[in-house]
């Protein structure tokens, strides 16, 4: 016995499609950090161990993506949370340390992310309402 979900709107499609590109630039972030040390950086042992959290957490974020956008309703949670705690880290580039430009784009597009999962059509569909245009809001 199979059940289908509804395919996701557009707007939690598009949230899935600007996740997965976070998620491409957290592995390459991973890869760069292991060139690194090939290339001679001193201390391997923690640079290694960034980039294997970062391989863990983002093929994570890719994996979670994909689902989403196939229309798993369960996928929709680590989402938001990778955007949450991406938020703070733009947060972080923004105030401490000083890099406004970058903190303020990774900031933007957390929130374009989060408001696309958020929409009505994004809600209704995470709720699971078939209804959709039988009460207005």
């Amino acid at each position: 016995m199979t059940t289908q979900t509804p395919a996701p709107p557009r707007p939690v499609r598009i949230a899935s499609a600007l996740t997965f590109v976070q998620g491409l630039g957290g592995i390459a972030l991973a890869v760069a950090l292991v060139i690194r040390v090939i290339g001679g950086a001193t201390p391997a042992g923690p640079i290694l161990g960034a980039a294997g959290v970062l391989v863990l957490w983002f093929g994570g974020v890719l994996f979670a993506t994909v689902m989403l956008f196939r229309g798993h309703h369960g996928a929709r949670t680590p989402v938001i949370v990778t955007q949450l705690l991406l938020l703070g880290c733009a947060w972080y580039a923004y105030g401490p340390s000083e890099q406004q430009l970058l903190g303020s784009l990774g900031g933007i597009y957390c929130v374009v992310v989060l408001v696309f999962l958020f929409t009505n059509e994004g809600r209704r569909w995470a709720m699971g309402d078939v209804n959709e245009g039988d009460k207005a809001d």
